[in-house]
This record gives structure tokens, sequence and C-alpha cells, in this order.
């Protein structure tokens, strides 16, 4: 290529560098095409990259509530009208989202609002019936006792920090919803629980105390606690507010939920099922975690087809649930004796010192008809704090897909194969079986740091049994775990050869 042709080849390229306004306009055509999942995605994308421009987030809004997600939708009107606070139509769907969140009050001020900006607009019709509608007698009695729209705007946004792992920030929030709404007793269970998340356990049950002394069987607050009972095993005071909470006979369907989910959690799962499938009967259309506690109770408590049932609707709504189904092991055929069905001891491996056991816990997870229960903690398995080589081992427990293009997670894999084979062979796990995979995990732990490619799983496996056992008996010999795993004596012996280097004891 000469002089004048690179020059012309240099000046030709234009640097591409997407704006909000571009993505919105692809959105608006993907919405034309009712192509609304690329839509989301364009718009999302629109959102982030202009977060100040009304227009894009009102587009944006009204497509979470086509999919029903209401208080998602809420704050993004609210940033617009606060950008814009003339525009019609921003105006009306925040009183339509106001109408369908139960913020009554606010639906009929900004419905009028509208009216007086666009008598005759497109959505005039509309904004009349939600200010006849929320104008009945009924519905204006219902509201003088629920709580300010600000404050249920202000509890929702703390959800959702909860629900994204940020406990801090939803607690500090939390604490100012409280001192400026002192009788707001959903905020206060909510902080409870985020006092609970981030270890102030003391500090949410004297909360939660607080609210039930000056809010007699409030039902979110037995919950909540009979959950941290739960948690921190106090047998005593779980029995006594269980037997309460099992006298109660709830009318609301946020609180049959609540009852519902709270004994499925904690293994009272035909109660659990009791209120779940009622609500279920009468057309309730929960959210993932509904179907999910409906599920296993329905399984755990003999109804089989309707926790399938279930459980298949869940996989429509959060697909990222496949493999977590309750049948998936089977607790009614293992025995709580053997160890991978030992929720202390997978526990204790998950926070011992070295590396090597808690990569074995996290191994154990993917097999233990507790694993639901151990990474639905809180507490328990921090992923912020893990190491990458923990990450690797969790992932695989839960199901992720792994790349063999890389040739880190192609060991890795391997590395997998060769325990599986090993777990295979000695499943269900007696205690004495674990001693051969807690020196099979340091193996594993030292030989995955230097870069070792575990090329041949079956003869790995072969090579640690032989190692284990002949280290503490006599007459065992290489023959028999060669024969036993298909591969040669020669074999066998090369990778003994090839472990040895990352025993402890051949460190410099």
């Amino acid at each position: 290529m000469n002089k004048k042709s690179k020059k012309v080849f240099k000046e030709n390229i234009i640097s591409f560098l997407p704006t909000g306004e571009y993505y919105y306009k692809k959105a608006l055509d993907e919405l034309q095409k009712e192509k609304y999942e690329k839509a989301h995605k364009y718009l999302k994308r629109a959102v982030d990259l202009s977060p100040d421009d009304p227009a894009i987030l009102m587009q944006y809004a009204i497509l979470q509530m086509e999919l029903d997600k209401f208080d998602v939708a809420h704050e993004l009107l609210r940033s617009a009208y606060t950008i814009d606070p003339d525009d019609p139509e921003i105006v009306f769907f925040l009183a339509e989202v106001n109408a369908h969140i139960g913020n009554f009050m606010d639906a009929n001020r900004f419905a009028k609002r509208y009216l007086e900006l666009s008598i005759n607009g497109e959505y005039a019709e509309d904004a009349m019936e939600i200010v006849d509608f929320t104008e009945q007698e009924d519905v204006i009695s219902l509201q003088m006792d629920a709580p300010s729209s600000e404050a249920l705007f202000l509890q929702e946004k703390s959800r959702r920090l909860m629900e994204q792992g940020k406990f801090p920030e939803a607690v500090e929030l939390l604490e100012d919803i409280i001192t400026e709404y002192p009788d707001f007793w959903a905020a206060f269970n909510n902080l409870a629980l985020a006092y609970f998340y981030i270890g102030e356990e003391e500090q949410a049950k004297a909360l939660l105390h607080e609210v039930l002394r000056e809010n007699r069987g409030n039902i979110h607050a037995l919950c909540n606690l009979a959950v941290i009972y739960y948690y921190e095993k106090n047998a005593e005071d779980l029995e006594e507010i269980t037997e309460f909470l099992s006298k109660i006979n709830p009318y609301f369907i946020e609180h049959r939920y609540k009852l519902g989910a709270t004994f499925a959690l904690i293994g009272k799962y035909e109660q659990a099922f009791k209120w779940l499938r009622s609500l279920q009967r009468k057309g309730f259309e929960g959210d993932p975690g509904f179907y999910f506690w409906l599920s296993h109770s329905a399984y755990f408590s003999g109804h089989e087809e309707v926790a399938k049932n279930a459980w298949k609707t869940l996989l429509k709504l959060d697909p990222e649930k496949a493999g977590f189904e309750p049948w998936l092991p089977h607790l009614k055929d293992t025995d709580e004796s053997m160890m991978e069905n030992q929720k202390e001891f997978i526990l204790e491996k998950l926070h011992h010192k070295h590396v090597s056991e808690r990569i074995l816990g996290f191994y154990l997870i993917g097999k233990s008809a507790h694993r639901q229960e151990i990474i639905s903690h809180p507490k328990w398995i921090v992923v912020e704090e893990l190491t990458t080589m923990e990450k690797l081992f969790l992932a695989h427990s839960l199901g992720h897909s792994f790349s063999e293009k890389s040739v880190a997670e192609k060991a890795f894999l391997r590395a997998i194969a060769a325990t599986d084979l090993l777990y295979e062979k000695h499943k269900p796990l007696e205690q004495s079986a674990t001693f051969l995979f807690q020196m099979w995990f340091v193996l594993v732990e030292r030989a995955l740091k230097k870069a070792y490619a575990f090329k041949n799983p079956r003869a790995l496996a072969a090579a640690t049994e032989y190692m284990f056992e002949s280290s503490r008996k006599k007459n065992v010999t290489k023959k028999q775990y060669a024969e036993e795993y298909g591969i040669t004596t020669t074999t066998l012996t090369k990778y003994v050869n090839e472990l040895m280097q990352f025993l402890p004891l051949f460190d410099a």
C-alpha cells in the first residue's frame, strides 16, 4: 500500500462511539417488530449511556411495566419526572404505575395533573378512569391507613439493595426510613434482616422484638425470628415460635406467602405446602421465589407432580435455577450419616484454614442433599472473599459450564474428572473415605497452582488411591489398582511419580 492510499485509509476510519440516542432508536425499531428481549437490551444500554434523558427513561419504564416490574418502572419514571415534570406522557405513566403498586393518592394526583397538561391528549380517557377509581370511598379509606408513597418507594429501593448484596447501603437507608416513619413496620422487618445479613444477629433480634411489642402479632417479624432461630440452631425458641406460627390463619396473600416460604425454609414442608398451594389454587401468580418454595414443599410432602409442574414454571421465569431441583439429590433416598449429607462437616470444611480443605467442601456441596440451604445462607459463603480456586470449585458445584479452550480450565475439568472417579467408587462417603479425599485435594491445590495438566484422570485417580492405601496397609500392589482403573502398571507408576512432587514432604 503506497503512502497516499495509507493516508486515505487512515482518514476514512471513523471512531464509533454509541450514544444513548443510538440505542434508544434501535430499541424503538425492535419494539415495532415486537422483539421485546432485544428492545429491553438496547433500552438498558441507552439508559446506562444517557441516564438524564427523560424520554429514554420513560420508554424503559413502559417496557418494565409490560414485564410487570412496576417497582422498577416507578423508580425510572420518578427520575424522568425530576428532569422534566411537565411532560404529559411522563406524568400519565406515573399515574398508571402508582395505581398498579397501590399508591392511589399519587395515582390520583398525577392523573389530574395529566388532564391539566393535556385534556384532549392520547391518555385523557385512561387518566379519567384512574381519577374515578382512586376517588371511590373504599379506596380512599384503604389509602388513609397506608404508608406514604415516599416511604414505600424508599422501602422498595432498600429491598433492591439487599437483593444486590449491598447490605450496608440498605442498612443506612432503612435506618433513615424508620427514623422518618417510626410506624412503618415493613421497614423495621427489612432492617432486621439486613442486620442479620451483616452479622448483627443480636441487633436483628432486638429490632424484631421491638416490632412485636409495638405491633403484636406482626407475621413478618415472627417469621423473620423463626428464620434467625433456625440458622442459629436455637431449637427451643424455634420450636416455640413454630408452634405459634402453626396456629395463625392469615387472610392476606402476602402473609400466606411469607408463612409458606418460612415453613419451607425451616423444613416444615407440609405446613408450607398448605399455604403456598392454597395461593396457587386461588390463581396467585408469584415470583420465582414462590415457585421455588412451592416446588420444595410439594416434593418433600409427597406431591411430586405439583412439585415438578411448579419447577417448570420457575425455569420459565428463572432458567438459571436449572440443576437445583429438590429431587436432585433425593433427600429421602440419602443416608444422613454419610459425610456429604452432614451439613456440619461441609461447613467445617468451607471455613477451614487450609485451601485444600475448603475446596473439598466446595466440591461436596455439589453432592450434598443440603446444597440449596448452604448456598442460600447469607453468611456461610461470601463469594467476594473466595480465592480463584475456591470460586472454580463452587462454580462447578453450582453447575456452571467451563471452556476447554482455556488451558487452565481444561486442567481444572480433568482434575474434576479424576475426583469424580474417586467419588463414584467411594460414595456415599464414610468418615474413613474422607481421608483419601483430603490427601487428593492437597495434591489438587498444589498441582493447580503449578499449572499441572492432569492429562489422564483415570490414571491420576488410580495413583492417588494407590499412594493413599500403600501408606497405610501392607501388601498393596500397583497391579491391583491398575486393573481396577483399566490402566497399565507402567502408567500407574508414571502418575505416582508425577503426583509425588506435589506432596508437602517434597517441599524445598
